[in-house]
């Protein structure tokens, strides 16, 4: 059996793309995990890479080599993995997955010229957070000029969606296959709705820029006909502002009454949990960057396996598969009053036609379809 990395910069408990990842894998090959942290898995070994610590002093220290564009040592500061490519190297990987474009210099570095080096970009790197002036000023040629370097060299690559398929392929060459966020196929029988209020949800990563305010608008707008539950992971690393920000959100959706934020779920948790509560789940996030705009989140397909109807704002990835489905509905713009409107228009049986329709989408779009696509890719390096 042959052996294989899978790098990623991230705590895997947190990751649920990079796990599943892992679980396609660990029935064909030895699989090695190095990563910030993760559950406890028999079938793969976990071997644990040590955050970098980005004080001021290092921080101010990178901004100048990013700012004069020297790649090498910027980014020798910012991922100070040196001490862990030796003893990895040592592993000689038949294959290095590396998660994102931060792995894919390390991945490199660990391959020497044993491994095959496979990249998976969970977003479109050179315009990441394309919303963020300090983002632009320092990371965004930094980030294209790792694509630039290390993406022709991969020997596969894949991605989330067509849109950022089609965006790599056109500025560096290379067409990615499309590697999904869906969630694993559950047998769950959908649940008609015949009753009020409609139960929503919304969950995942609470993150400033994705306008979580514009939810707790449109609850506003809808009295006792609609709740809205938010499960929320606050990230470990998240900013004292975002941090203030989050306690002041709580408090805005406790004095509401339609809305209550609960604490996030282990990922096994997420599909029972949602399946055995909720009515719709809710996805609006506004288009302020180019990854945003081009999405395809995990809690589309969470929703979908757990047989929920969806409601979301027109992003094109996500409005093409709840149309051609027929699993919900797509508000006329990403503005809080665009979607009170579009829930306004439900009836229960609208909500329960949604649900419905969610078999055929959650046998079409599972995660078992993604793992063809991706072994039989790895097959092909040899």
């Amino acid at each position: 059996m042959k052996s294989l990395l899978v790098l990623c910069f991230n705590d895997l408990k947190n990751d649920a793309r990079v796990t599943r990842q892992i679980n396609f894998l660990k029935d064909n090959y030895r699989v090695t995990a190095a990563c910030f942290d993760a559950y406890p898995d028999p079938a793969r070994e976990l071997y644990i890479l040590k955050k970098t610590n980005l004080t001021f002093f290092r921080k101010a220290i990178t901004s100048i080599f990013l700012l004069l564009g020297i790649n090498r040592i910027a980014y020798a500061l910012l991922h100070d993995y040196k001490t862990y490519v030796a003893p990895l190297r040592e592993r000689k990987f038949d294959i290095i997955i590396a998660n994102d474009i931060e792995a894919l210099p390390m991945a490199f570095d660990i391959a020497g010229n044993h491994s095959k080096v496979f990249f998976d970009a969970h977003e479109y790197a050179p315009r990441h957070f394309e919303d963020r002036l300090y983002w632009r000023i320092f990371f965004q040629r930094f980030n294209t000029a790792l694509c630039r370097k290390y993406i022709p060299l991969t020997a596969g690559m894949s991605t989330v969606g067509v849109g950022l398929a089609t965006e790599y392929e056109k500025h560096f060459g290379v067409k990615p296959l499309i590697i999904t966020n869906a969630s694993p196929y559950v047998q769950h029988t959908p649940k008609p709705v015949d009753h009020y209020p409609i139960k929503l949800v919304h969950h995942g990563i609470f993150n400033i820029s994705r306008r979580p305010d514009l939810m707790l608008d449109m609850m506003e707008g809808l009295g006792d006909r609609f709740t809205l539950d938010l499960i929320y992971l606050l990230p470990g690393h998240a900013s004292p502002q975002t941090q203030e920000y989050f306690e002041t959100f709580k408090a805005r959706a406790a004095a509401m009454g339609n809305v209550k934020v609960l604490p996030a779920l282990k990922g096994s948790e997420i599909v029972p949990t949602l399946h055995a509560n909720y009515d719709m789940g809710v996805i609006l996030i506004p288009p302020v960057n180019f990854n945003y705009e081009n999405g395809l989140p995990n809690k589309l397909f969470d929703g979908i396996q757990a047989r929920l109807g969806i409601i979301g704002g027109p992003l094109r990835e996500i409005a093409q598969i709840v149309k051609r489905y027929d699993i919900g509905v797509v508000s006329e713009d990403f503005t809080a009053e665009g979607m009170t409107k579009a829930l306004k228009a439900l009836t229960k049986e609208d909500v329960t036609r949604f649900k419905m329709n969610t078999q055929k989408a959650a046998e079409e779009l599972s995660a078992e379809h993604n793992q063809v696509v991706l072994l039989e890719a790895l097959k092909k390096l040899g």
